[in-house]
């Protein structure tokens, strides 16, 4: 795979195969995004294809900085939003996203607590506040930094920090609500 200035370079200049292997790069990576924001696969993925087409039609004016996955999560992160004011639905989370312990749990054959586990964390983060909630899934499920979340959705760090703060502590009062049902 080449380097993103490369391939927005070559993009720039017509070369279909850099744009084919862009959308390689990075489509899955941004579908699990998409998919973390809307129950339903097929949304997730033309909201995936929206993203990829309003990056290209921007294309020409896109400086590249080193940062070009924060940018796609930025425009797929504003598509999700439109969408999330038509839809108030998590999904089912994915294997490769669920969070960490409940896949080995899986592997261990505790298949049910698995499951329950999985239905209360969706259940919690339902409860979340859309800004916090956004926070929670870029920190915790997509591993990124807080100054890439910073970045991704165009407010300053020290928000990102204190919304990072609120959302560990909502979720704490509403796991322990959860545990005590």
């Amino acid at each position: 795979m080449q380097g993103d200035l490369s391939l927005i370079r070559k993009m720039k200049q017509g070369d279909d195969m850099a744009f084919d292997q862009f959308v390689r790069k990075y489509y899955e990576k941004i579908l699990r995004y998409c998919h973390y924001h809307c129950a339903d696969r097929e949304e997730a993925q033309d909201l995936t294809q929206e993203t990829f087409v309003r990056f290209f039609t921007k294309l020409s004016a896109y400086h590249y900085r080193g940062k070009t996955l924060n940018y796609l999560y930025t425009i797929a992160g504003n598509l999700c939003r439109d969408y999330y004011k038509k839809e108030r639905e998590l999904p089912i989370l994915e294997p490769d996203s669920m969070p960490e312990g409940l896949l080995e749990r899986l592997s261990d054959g505790n298949q049910i607590e698995a499951v329950l586990d999985q239905m209360v964390v969706e259940q919690v983060l339902k409860q979340l506040p859309e800004k916090l909630r956004e926070i929670v899934v870029l920190y915790y499920f997509k591993g990124l930094k807080l100054t890439e979340i910073s970045d991704i959705l165009q407010i300053g760090l020290p928000l990102v920090k204190y919304r990072m703060k609120q959302a560990k502590s909502r979720l704490e009062e509403l796991l322990r609500k959860e545990r005590a049902d």
